[in-house]
């Protein structure tokens, strides 16, 4: 191949590689650290908070599950223009103001990269699929309720729920659906000291794959 052709055909490599497959996740981490992310979130598991004073003293959630958390193009959009998924800011009582720091450019692709890689073995693949009412919607709103803690959409009357957790609008974006079925199973893998109910012994298997699918449905 001459050299003419050589740089066409590395031209086309370039055209067909989606952007994330250039994001280098030992970057990220460094970028995740020169932009002192550290100080508000550690990202090495498992999980250290043993008391509530552990938990009282965080300044931010813990993302040593990011990868999976979180959908990575969701998450690589919210890195870039980050807005509020708490009413109420982490540990506080008092409204998010939503001034989290925004990452530009190749730091938001390198540590979506970075975050994407940390996972826990507590998440597993679950055939799931997005239901917006049936069982998962009346386990949610009513035999719970979850809506007592957090937002979520609805079609007539706009947002609903609690403002002590984090709001559900725009779950199906945000978050894996494994991971909402593996959190709900049981919590404390992900969070040992929390005010999130332990479901298991009180839901079946069968409901909390129904509530996942509920919140799969939430835009």
């Amino acid at each position: 191949m001459n050299l003419k052709l050589s740089v066409i055909a590395g031209a086309a490599v370039l055209l067909l590689t989606p952007a994330g497959a250039w994001a280098d996740a030992a970057a990220g981490k460094a970028a995740f650290e020169a932009n002192k992310c550290t100080e508000c979130h550690y990202t090495d598991g498992p999980a250290k908070e043993k008391t509530i004073e552990d938990q009282l003293a965080k300044k931010g959630p813990e993302l040593w599950y990011a990868g999976s958390k979180f959908n990575e193009k969701w998450l690589a959009g919210w890195l870039e223009k980050p807005e509020p998924i708490r009413p109420l800011a982490f540990n506080s009582w008092d409204q998010n103001k939503g001034d989290h720091p925004k990452l530009a450019g190749d730091d938001a692709k390198n540590v979506t990269a970075f975050l994407m890689s940390l996972t826990s073995d507590a998440v597993k693949k679950v055939k799931l699929k997005a239901k917006k009412g049936g069982k998962g919607k009346l386990i949610f709103t009513k035999k719970m309720p979850c809506s007592g803690c957090h937002q979520y959409p609805t079609k007539k009357k706009g947002i609903k729920g609690g403002l002590s957790g984090p709001s559900l609008v725009g779950a199906s974006a945000r978050l894996n659906p494994n991971w909402i079925m593996a959190y709900m199973t049981d919590p404390k893998v992900f969070k040992p000291v929390k005010m999130m109910p332990v479901f298991a012994g009180i839901l079946r298997e069968k409901d909390l794959k129904n509530v996942t699918q509920f919140v799969m449905s939430f835009k």
